[in-house]
């Protein structure tokens, strides 16, 4: 991995300033800081998806520069390894590099798309390939072009959000809570008790017009003092809470996971005054299929970005994840499966190896929190280049 030089760390985000242009950085950061204002819930998750562009900043400022930890110090390492390569670039290909930093500080985009590119390249020079540029320096399609022992790939670095795979977005769930909190408490206030929401939505929740429909149906509902209210797109069921052992304290979190499992989401509302508390559980009509937008990435990238002149290798980010998430996906076995079963398809036919990681791995996260390696990664066996010396330590499945 890149590690950061012994120079001040306040110059290394300062330099990644200058490539991304200061009036884009000050644009950023202003939106940034309104959206982490939005609510608590829907700041928190701000915050947390555009951790690397408020550690930039905050490093940048002189802000608490001698308490990092590994994380950003490994930011702070990514964003030098940017600098540094831009250095190193001729006139168009340094403009392409600053393109995908603007495209990061753009709408609903983040740097991690960048970072992941950095980092892949560093696990191959790790591995003791040779690493091109290729996406920068020549447009290429593919962005790395590797060599070892005379073998030669292309590798591909894609980024796909677990929100794809999820029917009930956590944005609008966050945004959904925000704006109920307030009512609930004035609710919870005139009618003191331990209740428990359960919210069935069959086509899941997207949008911002799904999330106020929610919100007025679920205080209608609460207002007339009814048990239940069903449609085809949402089922509402007002219950007592009956969890045993589960106060509004920092344990009860952990016991709704517990009982409703991962894939649920949750929200407690309390009155500290009373006692009283209020639980919203929300599923969706269908099972989560982060794993099945994973490999729907691998299939587009396949067949749009490698030009089989060379064995291609997929390098797949999973953005969006918690890490109880990303432990599934892997413990499960279920996103193995699916990316073995793509493996077998005619669409993989340019594809000698399929990798995939999140930001455990790419922030420093000891196993089992993150992979081992660093990556999981799956070899097409049917690739007439899976048995090739060279390209052994970028496509050997994990163990």
């Amino acid at each position: 991995m890149p590690s950061a030089d012994p120079s001040p760390e306040s110059a290394i985000p300062a330099a990644f300033l200058r490539l991304a242009g200061r009036r884009a950085w000050s644009s950023r950061l202003a939106e940034l800081g309104r959206r982490a204002q939005s609510g608590p819930l829907s700041g928190r998750a701000a915050q947390q998806r555009h951790a690397v562009e408020f550690v930039l900043a905050r490093v940048a400022e002189g802000r608490g520069a001698e308490r990092l930890g590994t994380a950003e110090r490994r930011v702070l390492a990514f964003a030098q390894e940017a600098v540094r390569l831009a250095r190193t670039l001729p006139e168009e290909p340094r403009a392409r590099l600053r393109a995908l930093v603007h495209e990061g500080l753009a709408g609903e985009q983040t740097l991690i798309p960048l970072f992941h590119l950095l980092r892949t390249a560093a696990l191959y020079r790790e591995r003791g390939f040779a690493v091109e540029f290729a996406g920068l320096a020549e447009g290429a399609p593919y962005d790395l072009r590797i060599a070892r022992a005379g073998a030669v790939a292309e590798v591909v670095c894609e980024t796909v959000s677990a929100e794809e795979g999820r029917p009930v977005h956590r944005g609008d769930w966050c945004a959904l809570v925000d704006r109920v909190h307030p009512e609930l408490q004035t609710w919870l206030a005139a009618h003191p008790g331990r209740y428990l929401l359960k919210m069935t939505l069959p086509e899941g929740l997207a949008g911002p017009d799904k999330a106020a429909e929610l919100q007025s149906r679920i205080m209608a509902l609460l207002a007339d003092r009814r048990r239940q209210d069903s449609s085809a797109d949402a089922v509402l069921k007002l219950d007592p809470l009956v969890l045993a052992g589960a106060q509004a304290g920092p344990a009860l979190p952990r016991r709704l996971r517990e009982q409703f499992g991962p894939e649920a989401h949750l929200a407690v509302t309390g009155d500290a005054a009373g006692g009283s508390v209020f639980v919203m559980a929300a599923r969706a009509g269908r099972e989560n299929a982060v794993a099945g937008a994973v490999v729907a990435r691998m299939r587009l990238a396949a067949e749009s970005r490698l030009t089989g002149a060379a064995p291609g290798i997929l390098a797949i980010f999973v953005d969006d994840l918690e890490k109880s998430e990303w432990r599934s996906l892997r413990e499960t076995l279920e996103l193995e499966g699916a990316a073995r079963r793509f493996l077998t398809e005619p669409a993989a036919r340019r594809v000698v190896a399929a990798a995939c990681a999140s930001r455990m791995e790419m922030f420093g996260l000891a196993p089992p929190d993150a992979a081992p390696e660093g990556e999981l990664r799956f070899r097409n066996p049917s690739h007439p280049a899976a048995k090739s010396p060279g390209l052994a330590p970028a496509v050997t499945s994990s163990p």
